[in-house]
């Protein structure tokens, strides 16, 4: 059995690299699930309650979207353009969702 290097263009294509088109579809689908997920903090901030909110599963996902981020590459980090907004939101809706009960 043959093992791929880390620098092997079929694990990494590399800096510069023009990404496929299935990339291409998850880098949109990415940002917008991170678009819709703003509702979701504009709901919670903008009432007194926020009813039918999980704070349990909405730290599941602020930490896995943590997790993602910190263990992607350095250099693929730059090119995750939602990672860090996705982060911001979900933490908002967190903190959100504690603040009102």
């Amino acid at each position: 059995m043959t093992m791929l290097s880390a620098d092997c263009p079929a694990v990494s294509p590399g800096l510069g690299a023009t990404p496929s088109g299935l990339e291409k579809f998850l880098r949109v689908l990415s940002v917008v699930t991170m678009l819709m997920t703003v509702p979701q903090v504009w709901a919670v901030w903008s009432s007194t309650k926020a009813v039918g909110v999980s704070p349990l599963s909405w730290a599941a996902y602020l930490f896995f979207a943590c997790l993602w981020f910190h263990l992607r590459d350095p250099e693929a980090r730059q090119d995750d353009l939602p990672g860090v907004p996705r982060i911001v939101l979900d933490a908002a809706i967190v903190v959100g969702a504690l603040w009102s009960r």
